[in-house]
């Protein structure tokens, strides 16, 4: 017995080997749960050109957008573990098993993780007219006015909103929430003084805080920006605090493990080169590469994080 399983063992590793020297043997399929022209689908095809190059095969981009992406991922989710079918996600991902009930995927179970491609952080703004030059100095003003300030975001669920829910409970303050239909109209409510504050894109807002249209008290990553060093994160008040727009890639669980490791190497190498830098710092973004294990893990958090901050919000969308 142990002779016959030593034999299935040897077999099993040769065939996956043989599986990664002829990999991709057909164009691959990179299905993007976003619609076209977003920030999601700009990543994913300039992810898509550069593993063109490397991979020797097309890969070509698949807009499954609708209900939260949920459509594109669930068809990802049932596509055959061959590295032939990958899925750009982002933070909707781990955000979703709280917004619904019911998902038609196991966001953890059924895929198995590349890499983080990218990461952008907010900039909490506010209009000229908030007496508040800083994160304190807005924290005491919404304590004096429970609920008199008014902040914007892409709608109901959205990583902006979340953020700010982060926020607000982190300073135990009472805001009052107005959802959009994306962050463009609500930027454009801040900048008119319909709303008070808003957290969006460092990009977006950078040329805002510049022209004096708004004012920038604080990023939600980590560490200060090398672009805006002057402008302290959020987590300088409240230590640990943390929130980002990010993308990363995935591909159906059980895909071989020499081919994950070969895509693992292609996007690590694609996310090095000149123009994918150059688009990714010029949305704001870290470029991500980290390793497998590593991202599969920030995801769990993420997961856990988000259910934290829809369950104290009271947040349903889909339940």
């Amino acid at each position: 017995m142990p002779l016959r399983k030593a034999w299935a063992t040897l077999l099993l590793s040769a065939a996956s080997a043989a599986a990664a020297q002829a990999y991709p043997a057909k164009p691959i399929r990179l299905i993007v749960p976003f619609g076209v022209g977003g920030p999601g689908d700009a990543i994913g095809r300039l992810l898509g050109r550069q593993l063109t190059e490397s991979l020797g095969q097309p890969v070509v981009i698949d807009n499954r957008s609708g209900a939260t992406t949920i459509i594109g991922t669930e068809l990802a989710a049932k596509s055959p573990p061959d590295g032939h079918t990958l899925l750009l996600i982002s933070t909707t991902h781990a955000v979703n098993p709280s917004l619904f009930a019911k998902l038609p995927y196991d966001p953890i179970r059924d895929f198995a993780p590349v890499t983080l491609i990218a990461a952008t952080p907010f900039m909490l703004a506010v209009h000229p007219s908030v007496a508040a030059n800083s994160v304190t100095e807005l924290v005491t003003l919404a304590r004096g006015k429970p609920g008199t300030l008014n902040y914007g975001s892409s709608g109901a669920g959205s990583s902006i909103h979340l953020t700010t829910e982060l926020f607000r409970a982190a300073a135990n303050i009472q805001l009052t929430h107005v959802p959009y239909k994306g962050s463009g109209p609500a930027f454009i409510d801040l900048i008119g003084g319909q709303i008070q504050l808003l957290f969006s894109s460092t990009v977006s807002t950078l040329p805002h805080v510049k022209s004096g249209k708004v004012r920038g008290l604080a990023i939600t990553s980590l560490k200060r920006a090398s672009a805006l060093p002057d402008v302290p994160t959020l987590g300088e008040t409240y230590p640990g605090l943390e929130s980002s727009s990010w993308f990363g890639l995935l591909a159906p669980t059980k895909t071989p493990a020499p081919v994950m490791e070969r895509l693992l190497k292609e996007t690590r190498a694609a996310l090095k080169t000149p123009e994918v830098l150059q688009a990714l710092v010029g949305q704001g973004a870290e470029p991500g590469g980290t390793s497998s294990q590593a991202f599969g893990a920030y995801f769990q958090t993420e997961i856990v994080k988000w259910a934290r901050v829809v369950k104290a919000a009271g947040i349903t969308i889909g339940q």
